[in-house]
């Protein structure tokens, strides 16, 4: 099984945190979707057959464009690829474009998922992020798509400026008022070039404060529990069955192709990426070209990468799985290297069946387990 995402460079205006790959200019807009399509086109043969279990639409905010103009790129995906029955198809939407309308358009099209970028139920958090929308938006639109889409997902930022643990609570109890199956949470990051950057260097905006973020983690983890959802990715809550099929695969290293400027593609120990430009993207492809590069990684990259993201969900790392694939050394060294978090209570080795053993996050080492897994990878 494999995944393809499909990236929609067009962005109504920028957010400040945001250091993704979007314009917020349109007059390309019709030149990219024809790109779009040939790259799809161009690129058919490198999958070998493998079936489709996932698209994924990203962005930028792929919710500007017509569903007319989502419905051909699906149907390219199914003219091309060999697409397994009853995929998951994602759509990364904004509030303020989910009018009832459009909603009930996307509700008759192929697309079967909404992943909602709400951020906020505050009108001062999202002045702050200067996001497009505004909290009324965001409950209303929310309130209309569950009434016509179960598999629904929002993003939720904390550990923003001035948020309060009593409104971080609000904003998590809204959610669960409005009946969403799945949230995903990260802490607010000040990403370099960023607005955000620029105006905490320049004293315009408050620091962001790791202490503030760790509470408001703590907080999302105990709340959800609560209600139901099951922290299956560091990130990313769930109720049972509505897991996010399409980052799961990205976790567990199944290939996928990515489509668009920026956008980038996994294949075995192959990974490429397009040029994060959009007339150089353009261009390439009316001339036939596939405007990317690539790398081979080595056994080293393979082993830090399934090391970095098993740790981030539920599944762990699979010591077995660690000799399977990389051999016994491998194994050893991680077991060493490991032992000094299980004894800060930060790591824990648990069964996992037969013979089994599993090497996981505790409640404690959940929030510090990216700088955990770089320190356990192989140079």
């Amino acid at each position: 099984m494999a995944g393809i995402y499909i990236h929609i460079p067009f962005c109504k205006q920028a957010c400040h945190y945001c250091d993704f790959h979007f314009s917020t200019s349109l007059k390309r807009k019709d030149e990219m979707l024809e790109a779009l399509n040939a790259e799809m086109i161009l690129r058919q043969e490198e999958l070998a057959d493998e079936p489709i279990e996932t698209i994924y639409f990203g962005g930028g905010t792929p919710s500007v464009l017509s569903v007319n103009e989502l419905q051909r790129l699906v149907d390219t995906v199914y003219q091309n690829y060999k697409v397994s029955y009853d995929p998951e198809i994602s759509l990364e939407a904004n509030p303020d474009d989910l009018t009832a309308a459009k909603i009930l358009e996307l509700a008759e099209s192929p697309i079967n998922r909404l992943s909602i970028g709400i951020q906020s139920f505050f009108d001062e958090d999202l002045v702050l992020m200067n996001r497009a929308h505004n909290a009324e938006e965001a409950i209303n639109s929310l309130s209309m798509a569950t009434r016509h889409f179960e598999n629904i997902t929002i993003d939720l930022i904390y550990g923003i400026p001035n948020m309060t643990n009593k409104r971080w609570k609000e904003n998590l109890q809204k959610a669960f008022d409005l009946g969403v199956n799945h949230i995903s949470s990260y802490a607010l990051t000040v990403e370099p070039k960023t607005a955000l950057d620029t105006f905490i260097r320049q004293g315009k905006y408050p620091k962001v404060s790791e202490e503030t973020a760790l509470a408001h983690f703590t907080m999302l983890v105990n709340e959800t529990e609560k209600h139901g959802f099951i922290q299956y990715e560091i990130s990313n809550f769930g109720k049972p069955e509505f897991f996010s099929k399409h980052n799961t695969s990205y976790w567990q290293g199944k290939p996928y192709l990515g489509f668009g400027p920026s956008a980038h593609s996994f294949n075995n120990n192959i990974r490429s990426w397009n040029v994060s430009n959009n007339p150089s993207y353009i261009k390439s492809i009316q001339q036939g070209e596939l405007p990317k590069e690539s790398e081979t990684l080595t056994k080293e990259d393979r082993f830090n990468e399934y090391v970095m993201t098993g740790l981030r969900t539920i599944w762990g790392v699979s010591f077995n799985e660690v000799e399977n694939r990389f051999g016994q050394s491998f194994k050893n060294q991680l077991y060493k290297n490991a032992q000094y978090f299980i004894t800060q209570k930060l790591l824990i080795i648990m069964e996992n069946g037969e013979k089994s053993e599993v090497l996981k996050a505790t409640e404690k080492g959940k929030f510090l387990i990216d700088g955990i897994a770089s320190d356990l990878f192989m140079i």
